[in-house]
C-alpha cells in the first residue's frame, strides 16, 4: 500500500512538473507566463537599442536601481494662436490623436496638460534613445506644426520600471 501511494505521489509530482513557460487560463484566453528580466539583462537590452543608462545603488536597501534617460517635451504657448474655435477644436483632436499614437507605439510614456494658464501648456515624456528622435516625434504634433505650440526638449533621468504614485 505504501509503495502504491509513493508511486502515485511520484507520478503526480512528475506530471505536474513541466519544462518551458507556464500556461495560465485567463478569461478563456491562454497566456504564457515569462520570467522577468534581470537588471543586467534589461540594461544590456536598453544599451543595445541606444538608450543611456546608469546604475544607482540605494544606500538603505543596497538594491541596484537601473536609471534610464528619457526626454521631457515641454509644450509651450506658440506664436500662432489666432485660430478660430472650429480650427482650435480640430487641432485639439489631432493633437490628442498624435499623443495617443505616440503612447500606443511605445514612444511616449505619459502626457498631460498643466492646470494653469501659463506659458508651458503641458508635457510629454518620451521613452526613446535619442534627443533627436524625441524632438522629431514631438514636433510632428499638429499643434507644433501650426505654431500653436512650440516644443522644448530636455533629457531626464528616472528609475526604469518605477510607477508614479
Amino acid at each position: 500500500m505504501k509503495k502504491r501511494l509513493l508511486i502515485l505521489t511520484l507520478f503526480g509530482i512528475v506530471s505536474a512538473c513541466e519544462n518551458g513557460p507556464k500556461k495560465i487560463e485567463n478569461n478563456s484566453k491562454i497566456t504564457e507566463r515569462t520570467r522577468e528580466k534581470s537588471v543586467k539583462e534589461l540594461k544590456a537590452e536598453l544599451i543595445s537599442k541606444g538608450y543611456q543608462t546608469f546604475d544607482y545603488i540605494d544606500e538603505t536597501t543596497k538594491d541596484t536601481i537601473l536609471m534610464q534617460q528619457y526626454f521631457i517635451a515641454f509644450l509651450k504657448r506658440g506664436p500662432s494662436r489666432s485660430q478660430d474655435n472650429a480650427q482650435t477644436d480640430s487641432l485639439q483632436k489631432l493633437h490628442l490623436a498624435h499623443l495617443g499614437k505616440m503612447y500606443e507605439m511605445g514612444y511616449a510614456d505619459i502626457s498631460g496638460p498643466f492646470g494653469d494658464d501659463g506659458e508651458i501648456r503641458g508635457i510629454t515624456i518620451y521613452n526613446v534613445p535619442t534627443f533627436e528622435m524625441a524632438d522629431s516625434l514631438a514636433n510632428a504634433d499638429p499643434m507644433a506644426k501650426t505654431g500653436r505650440l512650440t516644443i522644448e526638449i530636455h533629457p531626464w533621468w528616472a528609475a526604469k520600471g518605477f510607477a508614479l504614485r
